[in-house]
């Protein structure tokens, strides 16, 4: 029965992560799937608590601390701005007209942004490359890079 009761509690501690999200009840329903596995060889239940409290220490302690570096590395390294989109080519999807008008669109590291020529009189055909000039709001201004 204690394999059981052990299997329940890890489920629970599972899902009553996806409420906390910060790995720490995750730790604990890994700390009691391994005390299930040990449970299942019918030794006393003072000893699962045993189990259960140095496999939760070695999971909150050692595992924990690397899983959030790695999460919190993955986002950090997601997150842009627009002001790095500058300088960076584009291909042009939709012809851009003069700098007057944001009547063309980009795709700048596979993204569509509308865009302008920076010059006045500029036209740039689709499929042309051309370079970021710089990111004004929502639309890229555009200059054919010699």
């Amino acid at each position: 029965m204690g394999p059981i009761i052990w299997l329940i509690a890890a489920g629970v501690l599972a899902l009553a992560e996806f409420a906390v999200m910060d790995f720490s009840l995750l730790m604990l329903a890994v700390a009691a799937l391994i005390t299930a596995g040990v449970a299942i060889a019918d030794i006393p239940v003072w000893a699962e608590v045993a189990v259960f409290a140095v496999s939760a220490a070695i999971t909150i302690l050692g595992v924990r601390p690397i899983l959030r570096k790695r999460l919190l590395t993955t986002q950090q390294q997601t997150q842009f701005t627009p002001k790095q989109l500058e300088g960076q080519k584009a291909t042009v999807v939709e012809p851009v007209t003069d700098a007057d008008h944001a009547g063309g669109m980009v795709r700048i590291a596979g993204e569509l942004w509308s865009a302008r020529a920076a010059n006045p009189g500029d036209t740039f055909a689709e499929g042309e490359t051309v370079s970021v000039l710089q990111i004004d709001g929502t639309t890229a201004v555009v200059w054919k890079h010699l």
